[in-house]
């Protein structure tokens, strides 16, 4: 309707009822100036509804990332005890005799290596799985090479096992080759994770 006519039809019929009888509302509505506020309306809702979008995407990409610091977390701390125990139970195999002679080099060199196979094995075990993931208690003895073992207590079966072993290459006198095995080719292949010299004359028993 055109904006002249609509007007004038709110004049007349304000005469012809003195004001008694209030003109449709359509009449009183500016459609152009409706659509535009319609359209405003739509613009703020859609804009409200991506921002609540992007709000909940901004809120769950955080509780992922949360979640994901909290994993490694939890893992950094098992790793922690671990290698909290690996020194430990090696300085127990050492035994008063050899202990003082090696343990700086060991601390220096050998551990760091056991710190990272044991980040490793952590790695390829579930988080829940990792508090089944037992230490063994007591080194070996004598000449036995073991110095730890980590055992999946589900399974019964030892993870991966390390070891020190005595060697004495010609002419160059005792050093100490620490390495591990693991369960994937039943314990057999050798990884090497340093060795430190002892001496020419023969090492003392472990634990001794």
């Amino acid at each position: 309707m055109p904006k002249w006519l609509q007007k004038s039809l709110v004049v007349l019929i304000s005469v012809l009822t003195f004001g008694l009888v209030a003109p449709p509302q359509s009449l009183l509505i500016d459609k152009a100036g409706a659509q535009k506020t319609l359209e405003r309306d739509t613009y703020e809702q859609n804009s409200a509804d991506t921002v609540s979008i992007a709000l909940v995407d901004e809120l769950q990409e955080g509780l992922l990332i949360e979640s994901e610091e909290n994993l490694q977390s939890n893992r950094q701390k098992w790793v922690q005890l671990r290698v909290k125990d690996a020194k430990e139970l090696s300085f127990q195999k050492f035994g008063e005799r050899i202990k003082p002679k090696i343990e700086n080099e060991f601390e220096d060199f050998i551990l760091p290596n056991i710190e990272k196979v044991i980040g490793i094995v952590a790695e390829q075990y579930p988080e829940e799985d990792l508090v089944h993931l037992a230490i063994s208690e007591e080194p070996g003895k004598g000449k036995s090479e073991k110095i730890f073992h980590i055992k999946d207590e589900k399974t019964g079966e030892d993870v991966i096992r390390f070891h020190v072993r005595r060697d004495q290459p010609p002419h160059e006198g005792y050093w100490f080759n620490f390495h591990y095995h693991t369960h994937h080719d039943d314990y057999q292949t050798h990884h090497d994770l340093g060795s430190i010299y002892w001496a020419k004359n023969t090492p003392p028993n472990w634990m001794s």
